[in-house]
């Protein structure tokens, strides 16, 4: 049967990665915040007919430009943000030979949980220890 993943992580390589993609989130949810306030400043240059503010524009690119670089980390790993917010990250693994998701949500001290390609958060599994 075929994948649609071709890293699978074992339970100890994504528990090896979290204290990294704990700091990856929160260097997101913080961009994403500076973003939308740069964003709401721009918004109002333009609605009161001013200059867009060249320096506002170039730093919501640089924000974006900063986002992009750490998706990708994720992306190159083949790590899926199912919610930016919660903090909800799903590792490719392979559990009696079928294709699933290790799942783990920033506030969870380990990787406690499984669930179905297709079931998401609410079809997990506690993985057994």
């Amino acid at each position: 049967m075929a994948h649609q993943f071709q890293k699978h992580y074992t339970r100890e390589e994504a528990r090896a990665l979290l204290p990294q993609i704990r700091q990856w989130l929160d260097q997101l949810v913080l961009l994403r915040t500076d973003l939308e306030k740069n964003n709401r400043r721009v918004d109002g240059l333009m609605a009161s007919g001013q200059d867009q503010g060249g320096d506002l524009v170039n730093r919501s690119i640089r924000l974006l430009s900063e986002m992009k670089t750490l998706f990708l980390e994720f992306q190159s790993r083949e790590i899926l943000i199912k919610e930016l917010e919660r903090g909800l990250i799903d590792f490719p693994a392979i559990i009696g030979g079928r294709e699933v998701f290790l799942c783990w949500e920033k506030g969870d001290a380990d990787i406690e949980f499984w669930h179905d390609i297709d079931s998401g958060y609410a079809g997990r599994e506690p993985l057994e220890s």
